[in-house]
């Protein structure tokens, strides 16, 4: 990483902008142990989603879940698309991403309180968020010494970023009755940043390393679900007169996991980032498809609950904990990476196998049938691979 910036005082590297041809580019040991920290956010924000939807709670769980997803999403974007630019190999920068790495442990520790019902606590979260963000302060700031022509994108950040972290501790104060208004309003004000910052001269991006980034955390939020959903077949074996609905829901989750799986890695996705506007559009579509990745396993659990007697929700609801989750994680990856590499077969059939997951609910087998319809899906893109386009 930057092996040969010139160093400076206090053994640290200069922080230069890095290459966006630069070849052979991977994610680094440090990049990949940041994106496992974030494993016990999303595990704790899945698991507390599972709870609410059994114990009948779904609008304000499901409402909780995607304000706390999009805290973990933002802060995980946001370090990704820095350290793709700016990323060097030295103390400092290693430290600054230990703290973010030490911010998500205390979001997570939050999560928790957000979901109560009636009084929800964000006082954790946003402590725990700010930790993360003071750290990206100062990581955009060092970035600036070294930005050249980029300077003013990144001071730009810098400061944005810091003007909403106030804000952010305004919400804290907030009556309950308009905080989900106040935190549209500054979710939305976080999402501007980007565009904002970058209107005049742009972060040097790397095509191939930022998607693979994604890519890696897309496999880390179904491994997550995959274990989730495996411990949750575990922990209930006792409870049921027989293991082969059990076994057969393991069955199922992992065709299913499979199948969001080998969709997603079907098209080239380097090419969905050639522009300053593709690549917004691909990494806030992004907050869709791991959120829907990681209630995957949480609509498994559901469906474990309903087996064993632990919900009182109907059969319908219960299906429609796996399903929604399944068609929203297809949509988005077609709508972000397949749409524009495939052909008339491929552009019909991927939709069309959302729109049938979600639909399976009411018919008679519906988890069963929602993983025909993954391998069906499956089965068409071995067929028909990707036709490899050039879209300005």
């Amino acid at each position: 990483m930057n092996e040969n910036a010139p160093g400076t005082r206090f053994r640290l590297q200069r922080m230069l902008p890095r290459d966006p041809n630069e070849p052979h580019r991977v994610a680094s040991s440090l990049e990949l142990f940041f994106d496992l920290v974030f494993v016990i956010a999303v595990s704790t924000a899945s698991s507390e989603l599972h709870h609410a939807l059994s114990e009948g709670h779904a609008a304000s769980g499901i409402v909780s879940y995607l304000m706390i997803f999009f805290a973990i999403w933002w802060a995980w974007m946001n370090f990704t698309w820095f350290a793709t630019s700016f990323a060097v190999d030295d103390w400092l920068y290693r430290v600054l991403t230990i703290v973010q790495m030490g911010g998500v442990v205390v979001l997570a520790a939050g999560v928790g309180p957000v979901f109560d019902e009636h009084h929800p606590d964000f006082s954790v979260v946003v402590i725990g968020y700010i930790v993360m963000r003071v750290a990206m302060i100062v990581q955009w700031l060092r970035a600036a010494r070294g930005a050249g022509d980029g300077r003013r994108t990144t001071l730009a950040y810098a400061w944005c970023i810091a003007v909403i972290q106030a804000l952010w501790v305004g919400f804290l104060f907030v009556p309950d009755s308009a905080r989900l208004l106040v935190f549209v309003v500054l979710m939305l004000a976080e999402i501007s940043v980007p565009v904002i910052a970058e209107r005049r001269v742009q972060t040097p991006w790397h095509p191939h390393h930022i998607t693979e980034r994604y890519s890696l955390f897309t496999l880390i939020v179904l491994g997550e679900s995959l274990l989730a959903s495996a411990a949750a077949v575990i922990g209930v074996r006792e409870e049921v007169d027989s293991l082969g609905p059990l076994i057969w829901i393991a069955i199922v989750a992992l065709i299913s996991a499979a199948g969001m799986w080998w969709i997603y890695f079907w098209p080239p996705h380097h090419a969905a980032i050639s522009t300053m506007w593709r690549s917004l559009r691909y990494g806030y579509t992004h907050y869709f498809v791991f959120a829907a990745a990681a209630a995957f396993s949480a609509g498994v659990e559901v469906q474990i609950d309903a087996l064993t007697g632990h919900t009182d929700l109907d059969p319908v609801a219960v299906s429609f904990a796996t399903s929604i989750p399944i068609a929203v994680f297809l949509l988005g990856i077609w709508f972000v990476a397949i749409r524009e590499n495939a052909d008339r077969v491929v552009n019909t059939v991927v939709p069309l196998g959302a729109v049938l997951v979600l639909l399976d609910p009411l018919l008679p087998v519906p988890v069963t049938l929602t993983a025909v319809i993954l391998v069906a899906v499956v089965v068409v893109l071995v067929l028909r691979p990707p036709v490899h386009r050039t879209v300005a």
